[in-house]
């Protein structure tokens, strides 16, 4: 499955070109996306990978971290080495009960990691991606594993701004007005429309709880968003009660991590839609004309000689 590696990386090292990130990256991909590994193929990744996790930057380690992070079959080897859980079985509502990694008092007692990495933009769409693609059960491991990661958050909402938007969405969601309930999250948490319009009307609920968590409002208000603001949501009592046990469970601060990751997701974009004017863009836009040639310019004593007569030089 990974034939060439070693030889890329002595290549890389005698070179003086760091490929390591691309590598680990490259690693990942190819394994999740089998399902089913022999024991040399885990053996190989295990080896492989092991070495370079250590190796690489933390914007790397983090996207990596989060890929495998929602793969059923990630080796316990590489799971241990970036402190990842495992998922927990998914009960039914009824008789839902809180793992014991998911207690709060447990993640009160976590060192928390120093969270001063901005995430490139291309790191942050990519765990925005992984975020809305997933589902129920890998949105709510991939939010519980960033609360430890070292990646730097959005700042908080300011207290007065917060308070005066919860109070407008809440007003909104009683009315059912989906339109400026989406404007006003969207100019509250700094989200271009597109964004915001995905975590408002995304049919899992996960990614609006995220949202209101990142905003500090209280749970009650969130349940009874629930009940007025979705249909869909609102008349399924087993979708209120996960997401309100869920919203119950978020740490904060993974949720300010995926409003950075929101948020930066949108550079991406915009820098593909961006092209810079140059002085070398009008050198191409130019039209070609041919080189005109400028007159000579006459030396002295080079002009030619007049002769007499009717030409008016007397005579």
């Amino acid at each position: 499955m990974f034939p060439g590696f070693d030889g890329l990386l002595t290549l890389s090292r005698r070179e003086g070109v760091d490929i390591r990130p691309t590598l680990l990256r490259v690693l990942t991909d190819l394994y999740v996306q089998t399902s089913v590994h022999t024991a040399e193929e885990e053996r190989q990744f295990v080896e492989l990978t092991s070495r370079l996790i250590d190796q690489v930057d933390d914007a790397t380690r983090a996207a990596v971290r989060a890929r495998l992070s929602i793969y059923p079959h990630t080796p316990a080897v590489i799971m241990s080495q970036l402190r990842l859980h495992a998922p927990a079985p998914r009960p039914l509502a009824r008789s839902i009960t809180l793992p014991s990694s998911l207690e709060p008092a447990a993640e009160e007692a976590k060192p928390r990691a120093t969270s001063t990495l901005s995430m490139a933009p291309r790191d942050a769409a990519e765990i925005s991606e992984m975020f809305f693609n997933a589902d129920t059960g890998d949105r709510a491991l991939i939010l519980h594993n960033l609360a430890t990661a070292p990646l730097r958050a959005a700042p908080q909402i300011h207290p007065s701004r917060a308070a005066r938007a919860i109070e407008t969405l809440h007003m909104a969601a009683f009315a059912s007005d989906v339109e400026n309930f989406t404007t006003e999250l969207g100019e509250t948490l700094i989200l271009p429309a597109g964004i915001a319009d995905r975590v408002v009307n995304d049919p899992g609920g996960e990614p609006l709880a995220c949202a209101a968590k990142a905003l500090g409002m209280p749970s009650r208000v969130f349940q009874q968003i629930l009940l007025f603001l979705n249909p869909e949501i609102g008349t399924s009592v087993i979708s209120v009660y996960r997401l309100s046990r869920l919203y119950d469970v978020l740490d904060e601060h993974s949720t300010l991590i995926m409003l950075a990751a929101w948020r930066g997701a949108t550079m991406t974009e915009a820098k593909a839609k961006y092209r810079p004017s140059l002085y070398d863009d009008e050198r191409h836009r130019a039209r070609a004309t041919p080189a005109q040639s400028r007159p000579g310019v006459a030396q002295p004593g080079s002009a030619p000689l007049r002769h007499g007569g009717r030409d008016g030089s007397g005579g």
